[in-house]
């Protein structure tokens, strides 16, 4: 259900309604609060007429639905503005509107879509890739406006990045201009009750519009209060030289240092010969080759639990899961060679601090000719093989800054830290990496010391 205030500042994102004969369109319509509130927006700009389309596949908030339409009607016909309403029961994905819309207002359902579902087939057959039901919502809403057609919904954020969601992030901009983005910095706040670790995000497009400048705001919740706004050129939302069109979301208020460092660090992994992949051990798919003890014939095996101080520790003792894998011919495929790698830890809790949570692997400490690191870690690499040390040091260093987790921040807006948002960022040199490494000893600087090194490299007035 959509909170009141919500709705509200969502429909007053759409241009003047007056004048407009308006089909609307509320896929996933629950109780009718965002077709309520578009009919309140209607009553006020004194529209031609409305006529609203709206999905719920639930009975019982069908019910409610139906109360809220009557009354929307009764409201807009006394102030002698036709309304009429059509109350669709069927799964929207299955049954695709086959009218066109000139408005569509959402806050579609948030469910994971199997790839072998009946709904992927579908969404398929309709030329849409999606992963979650609320992304696929939004594309084919998107899909049955008309050119100018205007689209406001309320999602989680994670569709601003990630490989999945990249098909979604291609075809909206595709078929689209992003106008307006707005940030709701609390996690728990717009979805209350739904467990989605996440924040959350308000967008506007248009369909078939040439892009623009695109405005960003943010608020700390969904009262509004103390919003933030600023406008900024569609490059600064999605980088021109970025293949997965990924969405830089920075509202008004960020430190100066950070868009400094952004200017100043311009490199790609895989322009500096560098790689992050996702740790190759699936614990519970080799658990009867996994041991506590390194023993004859194991390899280290490497958890989250084994940071210490920017450094792997190993092994641990007392440990409730295995600190080796055996090395056979089963395993061997999911080991690396021994080296310098700098292992990230892929899930970190909402209360942390930092997202990005680095650590040095260094062979000197953890001897083995083959190292196991388990599928909760990145691992970043050259070539599937160490880094060379004063490197690897450095990259720690980096990954550890205030600057990377602030840039991180910009489009990661749940607690997952995947490799394919590692390679998003953008990397100093191998030769500023190294000057870094050489000043590590046996544990990572102190925060100031590697905000220190990092921020010295580039003039924040520049």
């Amino acid at each position: 259900m959509t909170p009141t205030g919500i709705a509200r500042f969502m429909t007053s994102l759409f241009k003047p309604l007056g004048e407009q004969r308006i089909h609307l369109l509320d896929a996933g319509a629950g109780i009718g609060s965002l077709t309520a509130a578009f009919a309140s927006r209607a009553l006020h700009d004194q529209a031609k007429s409305l006529d609203a389309e709206t999905w719920e596949i639930d009975l019982v908030l069908r019910s409610h639905l139906t109360e809220t339409l009557e009354g929307c009607q009764e409201a807009l016909q006394e102030a002698g503005i036709p309304f009429n309403y059509e109350l669709k029961g069927e799964d929207f994905i299955e049954a695709v509107p086959a009218r066109v819309f000139t408005h569509a207002i959402l806050n579609p359902p948030y469910k994971k879509i199997r790839s072998d579902s009946a709904h992927r087939q579908f969404l398929r057959l309709a030329g849409i890739e999606a992963t979650n039901l609320y992304s696929a919502f939004v594309a084919l809403a998107l899909l049955s406006l008309k050119e100018g057609g205007e689209l406001v919904a309320i999602t989680p954020r994670s569709f601003c990045n990630g490989t999945y969601f990249k098909p979604f992030r291609k075809m909206i901009l595709e078929q689209s201009a992003l106008l307006r983005v707005h940030v709701f910095e609390s996690r728990d706040h717009a979805f209350k009750g739904d467990d989605v670790l996440q924040e959350n995000v308000i967008f506007h497009l248009v369909k078939g519009k040439p892009q623009g400048e695109v405005v960003i705001s943010s608020s700390r919740n969904a009262s509004f209060l103390e919003m933030t706004e600023r406008t900024v050129p569609f490059s600064s939302v999605v980088m021109r030289d970025d293949p997965d069109q990924i969405f830089h979301l920075v509202p008004a208020g960020e430190d100066p240092m950070v868009e400094a460092g952004i200017q100043a660090y311009t490199h790609t992994l895989e322009y500096l010969g560098l790689g992050v992949a996702t740790g190759p051990v699936v614990d519970f798919r080799l658990r009867e080759h996994l041991r506590q003890e390194v023993g004859k014939g194991c390899a280290p095996l490497i958890y989250a639990f084994h940071f210490v101080n920017g450094f792997i520790s190993h092994p641990k003792q007392d440990s409730k899961k295995a600190n080796a894998i055996l090395d056979n011919d089963e395993t061997t495929k999911w080991l690396m060679p021994s080296g310098h790698y700098v292992v990230v830890r892929r899930l970190t809790s909402k209360e942390e601090k930092r997202r990005i949570v680095p650590a040095v692997f260094d062979p000197k400490n953890v001897p083995g000719e083959r190292i196991g690191f388990e599928n909760h870690l990145n691992v970043f690499h050259a070539g599937k093989k160490g880094l060379p040390p004063k490197v690897a040091k450095g990259l720690a260093v980096y990954l550890g800054s205030t600057l990377a987790d602030q840039w991180f921040r910009r489009f990661n807006g749940h607690t997952q830290v995947n490799a394919g948002d590692l390679r998003a960022m953008r990397y100093p040199d191998l030769e500023t990496l190294a000057q870094w490494g050489s000043r590590v000893r046996g544990s990572l600087p102190s925060q100031d010391e590697i905000d220190a090194l990092v921020e010295g490299k580039f003039n924040v007035k520049d």
